[in-house]
């Protein structure tokens, strides 16, 4: 017999293989139009928070679903639990391919997210995800991170924290694409990422990864098909967790977070 919490989790990935589809096909699109047209449409984009992907539901058909909500506090209604953040601008540069892999994959590496909400502390899994981690170590190194706004929280079926888009629309990326790797990683059982995870976000495609990624605060049903590279702290876990406490500001679940999260510096470090 097919329980509540099951169905659940059926209709959540239903949808989510819709809004994929949805997804891809936009952003496709998006490419093709001129750079006066694409201007217009960020604006538009910004609102949507819909054109990349970590398979966080994006629940616009709710009504024919069926799905439970959880609601979410409303902005009006919350109290920011961040700092300001540090001065500074985010860097929009891109490059043509992805950087040579220079890390040694026997070392150990880690990332800090220092964070408008507390240091967020990440064990790195060079050696099984050595082109997502060196990807990783070279955009940090270059100041990509720094000053980027952590655009997305999703509090319904999948609770994830997404982050690493200078653009903080959801579309943004460092101009090349890595290859999926570890999605057979000993950790996700069942289809299940657990909390603590830090994955990429992709745009449905196999080997689509570029800078977004996600931080999973509560065990999340999902397909194996986003990149496992790093495993969050205790510490920065309580992070998450206040920052996913404050909700989202549309109440539906699937927003920008109440929260101003703000990665004032990201920094990889071997050791």
């Amino acid at each position: 017999m097919v329980t509540q919490e099951q169905r659940k989790r059926q209709l959540a990935r239903e949808k989510f293989l819709r809004q994929q589809q949805r997804r891809t096909a936009s952003r496709r699109k998006a490419r093709a139009r001129n750079a006066v047209i694409a201007s217009v449409l960020g604006v538009i984009v910004v609102g949507s928070l819909a054109l990349y992907t970590t398979g966080v539901l994006k629940d616009d058909d709710k009504t024919k679903a069926g799905a439970e909500t959880t609601p979410s506090p409303s902005p009006s209604t919350v109290k920011d639990p961040c700092e300001k953040p540090a001065e500074g601008a985010v860097k929009t540069q891109t490059w043509k391919k992805e950087p040579a892999v220079t890390i040694d994959k026997s070392a150990k590496y880690s990332m800090k997210l220092a964070t408008t909400c507390g240091d967020i502390d990440i064990a790195l899994k060079a050696s099984a995800a050595p082109h997502t981690v060196n990807s990783f170590s070279f955009l940090a190194g270059k100041g990509y991170f720094d000053h980027t706004k952590c655009h997305r929280l999703t509090t319904n079926g999948i609770f994830v924290l997404q982050c690493g888009d200078p653009t903080g629309t959801g579309s943004g990326g460092p101009g090349y694409t890595i290859p999926d790797e570890n999605l057979k990683d000993a950790s996700l059982k069942a289809n299940v990422y657990p909390a603590g995870t830090v994955a990429m976000a992709n745009t449905s495609q196999p080997n689509s990864g570029g800078s977004q990624f996600f931080l999973v605060f509560e065990d999340s049903q999902l397909p194996p098909s986003y990149t496992p590279f790093g495993t969050v702290s205790e510490t920065g876990m309580a992070v998450l967790k206040k920052i996913a406490a404050a909700g989202e500001n549309t109440g539906a679940g699937d927003g920008a977070p109440n929260a101003t999260v703000v990665i004032d510096k990201a920094t990889v470090t071997k050791s």
